[in-house]
């Protein structure tokens, strides 16, 4: 069973906490987390925190009083492979029954709070309907990204085939539990050595230095970052320019005192000497490492036309940006340059506040690459409707400047826009500069190549995220770079585990999302050179799901308003599973009821 009142598991009932935090509900709309509004700026010395600088923790082991349990259930209620949730007075517990046994756990995904009853039961793990983060039935532990917290696991006791669930009533608000972490217990080697160097703060920073933590590593870590705060969900720049950089952080300053993560925020790596296994700071400051990950991530594209350089044209990297824009734009005229997803979350959001929005691409439809021309099609309507003028075909010839601010953007059609603000997403590129002479390997656009433990051609030098190109399993190891937040999360940790020496390899499947008026698309899959789309449901009513096919293969998913499909796929092709298209031909052929059972082989 889940766990029995005669025998406590301590580790079902072990709460670590870092902060108290409201719980969040709406999708798309809240942090990921809570924190300083300043990172506190590292000198590259060891830290030593005294204990009262601790984030508080609880108690391991509640008191009775403390706890609360109730019979949620008679045994029979749910089928193997079935999820419910129930309600213990302080909360409600996701009850999941597989394989003959009752499992109780935290019922909403730590990410941003996804109600997991809706979500995908497979392979002894329940997956998230939203975003696709996969948590151990067993444990709770958090297996599949993105998100860094686990679930809270609960004690289940079976007496005269009645199912009574046991929990904390402080781990039931909580509804997120950090896993238990090493503390920092390596003296310093001066100011000028540490075990581990990460470069580059994102998601596969953070993900690593909490990964070597999680898994006993007691050494020096030194996570350094450009930006000015600490680690930060970038994701939702582009679709809430209002939010602050404390509503963004993805841990508090005190998180990374307590486990002695040094964060040296505004610190740029000019040079790596891998001989002397050292890098050299923009101000001069040397550092050596045992360990190095890079993870720079990538640096936006910008206009080459007249005009690039005059004030209010801006390519959206920290909230410092966001917020500026919205300053800008508010009933005033926004252009946004590329039909992509940052341009595209930026115009959604903009629409509501500025006086006009226009949109700006070369292609002919948005997303027409990535999402095909029929998908792209439909969620440009739903931007026409929203009062979004699109400039399709067509590219920037000139920003005009009036006293040296933005008043209008030239178009090669000749078309002149009013522009009080223009924004600018037309691609990245690798951030790697800098390792040009290093002897780290770079390809031809400078991406960073790595084999499946996201290791370099240099032994102890790792990289992941936004800048690599590594081996897809599932799709015969073809080398990619896959710029998603989710993705960077799965390297990070693949790159932790082999700084350990634990030989693990890269197998996730790739999981975006976007939200656009208060919709959301989400994509399973890496559907470059897809040659064919096979549609279910309705496009103009944006209930649909899309697969994308490359010969009998499908290789990609996507959806609104059709949860959990795109999970349900991403969870077949994660067990090894091809799903071929003449399956999915069939199921349309037969199917007006949008029954997806057949995917997980329930069903005919």
């Amino acid at each position: 069973m889940g766990g029995c009142f005669s025998k406590p598991k301590p580790v079902e009932l072990k709460i670590e906490v870092v902060l108290p935090e409201k719980e969040r509900g709406k999708e798309e709309l809240s942090a990921s987390g809570k924190g300083s509004p300043r990172g506190y700026q590292g000198n590259g010395t060891a830290r030593h925190f005294h204990a009262e600088e601790r984030l508080p923790t609880p108690q391991p082991y509640p008191s009775p009083q403390d706890c609360v349990e109730a019979t949620v259930c008679h045994v029979k209620d749910l089928e193997n492979g079935q999820m419910r949730e129930v309600e213990l007075g302080w909360g409600k517990v996701l009850l999941v029954k597989d394989n003959g046994e009752f499992h109780a756990l935290g019922h909403k995904c730590p990410h941003y709070g996804a109600p997991l009853v809706k979500g995908v039961l497979s392979r002894g793990r329940v997956r998230c309907p939203w975003h696709g983060a996969c948590f151990n039935i067993g444990t709770g532990d958090l297996e599949d990204f993105p998100g860094l917290d686990s679930l809270h696991k609960f004690q289940v006791k079976i007496e005269k085939e009645k199912v009574t669930v046991r929990a904390s009533k402080q781990a039931l608000q909580l509804q997120r539990r950090t896993k238990v972490m090493a503390k920092c217990i390596s003296p310093s080697a001066g100011h000028s050595s540490t075990n581990v160097l990460i470069v580059g703060a994102g998601a596969a920073g953070l993900v690593c230095a909490e990964t070597l933590r999680q898994e006993g590593f007691s050494d020096r870590i030194v996570l350094c970052t450009l930006d000015r705060h600490l680690p930060y969900d970038r994701a939702k720049l582009s679709k809430s320019l209002d939010a602050q950089p404390e509503q963004l952080a993805l841990r508090p300053k005190e998180f990374f005192r307590a486990y002695g993560i040094e964060m040296l925020t505004e610190a740029q790596v000019v040079t790596v000497d891998v001989r002397n296994k050292k890098v050299v700071f923009k101000d001069g400051f040397k550092l050596e490492y045992s360990k190095l990950l890079l993870a720079p991530g990538s640096s936006p594209k910008t206009l080459t036309c007249k005009g690039k350089d005059i004030e209010n044209v801006f390519t959206i990297r920290t909230p410092e940006d966001a917020n500026r824009v919205l300053r800008l734009a508010r009933g005033r005229n926004a252009v946004v340059v590329g039909a992509g997803f940052l341009g595209m979350e930026v115009a959604a959001y903009l629409t509501e506040k500025a006086h006009s929005v226009s949109v700006v691409e070369l292609e002919e439809t948005p997303f027409r690459r990535f999402l095909g021309e029929r998908v792209g099609r439909a969620l440009m309507k739903m931007f026409e409707n929203n009062r979004v003028k699109f400039y399709m075909q067509t590219e920037v010839s000139e920003l005009r400047a009036q006293e040296g601010k933005l008043q209008e953007v030239v178009l090669k059609s000749s078309k002149v826009l009013r522009a009080d603000v223009c924004v600018v997403g037309i691609g990245a590129v690798p951030a790697t500069g800098f390792l040009r002479q290093s002897g780290i390997g770079l390809d031809s656009r400078g991406f960073i190549p790595v084999n499946k433990m996201m290791q370099t051609n240099i032994p102890g030098v790792f990289a992941a995220g936004d800048a690599v190109t590594f081996p897809l399993a599932w799709r015969n190891n073809r080398k990619v770079n896959i710029p998603h937040w989710q993705m960077a999360h799965a390297q990070g940790r693949v790159a932790a585990q082999n700084m350990l020496a634990q030989e693990a390899e890269i197998n996730t499947v790739p999981y975006l999302w976007t939200a656009m008026f208060g919709k959301s698309l989400r994509y399973a899959g890496y559907g470059e050179g897809f040659d064919d789309v096979i549609i279910q449901g309705d496009l103009e009513e944006l209930k649909f799901v899309a697969f994308y096919t490359k010969g009998d293969e499908v290789i990609a998913v996507a959806s609104m308003n059709y949860d959990p499909i795109v999970s349900k796929v991403a969870e077949v092709l994660a067990s090894g599973r091809a799903i071929r298209k003449r399956e999915v031909e069939l199921f349309m052929l037969h199917s007006k009821t949008g029954d997806m059972s057949w995917l997980t082989g329930k069903g005919s």
